[in-house]
């Protein structure tokens, strides 16, 4: 079983490194660390007075692995869900914060297991989804990538300006649909014929 500090070490090099697109909400980013989150952390990295985008670009791995396992694994608590779905709680927390622990907890709703969805992993969250694994683990970890992915999916249809991101400029699975998926059993995989039936109204 990986450790926390590897799982968070995993992002940082699956985020990559600087980018700046107009159209991601979170503005300038680095290994997954946005200016915002910068600004609400208050970390001033070059240490100028101010926090803007060469703050973002001086953040180092280290750095971020810290700001991860303190501010989207620790402090959201994601420690009280089973182990075997925090690698991809955790990830998907770096990539859309409280809406990770939404996509769980409407989950454990659609399973029988009524929790409030309110992106805050509490003891009731906790009990839901221990119970939920059992007797197949691997079950609750394979749902949670397919809520994952669809969470993306939903996205996408709604602002065209993110399907880049859904699906490759030559229509090909994009960054957020292989994200998922690497948390995903191969055998729910979508095949690229399942994918492009899914993006073919974007067309």
């Amino acid at each position: 079983m990986q450790t926390v500090h590897q799982i968070a070490k995993e992002i940082v090099e699956r985020e990559g490194g600087f980018v700046e697109d107009p159209d991601d909400p979170g503005g300038a980013t680095k290994f997954g660390v946005t200016i915002h989150t910068l600004r609400r952390l208050g970390m001033d990295v070059t240490g100028d007075g101010t926090i803007d985008r060469s703050d973002v670009k001086a953040l180092s791995k280290w750095q971020v692995v810290e700001i991860f396992l303190t501010h989207y694994f620790e402090k959201p608590k994601i420690g009280l869900v089973p182990k075997g779905l925090q690698p991809s709680l955790f990830d998907m927390y770096v990539n859309a914060g409280g809406e990770a622990v939404k996509t769980l907890q409407a989950l454990l709703n659609q399973m029988g297991f009524y929790v409030d969805v309110d992106g805050i992993i509490g003891p009731q969250t906790s009990k839901a989804a221990h119970t939920a694994v059992d007797p197949d683990p691997q079950m609750l970890r394979d749902a949670y990538g397919v809520a994952r992915r669809n969470y993306y999916f939903r996205l996408a249809d709604r602002r065209s300006t993110l399907r880049k991101f859904a699906r490759t400029r030559s229509g090909a699975k994009g960054g957020w649909i292989k994200r998922a998926e690497e948390f995903l059993s191969p055998k729910y995989h979508l095949s690229d014929e399942e994918f492009q039936n899914r993006v073919s109204k974007w067309d």
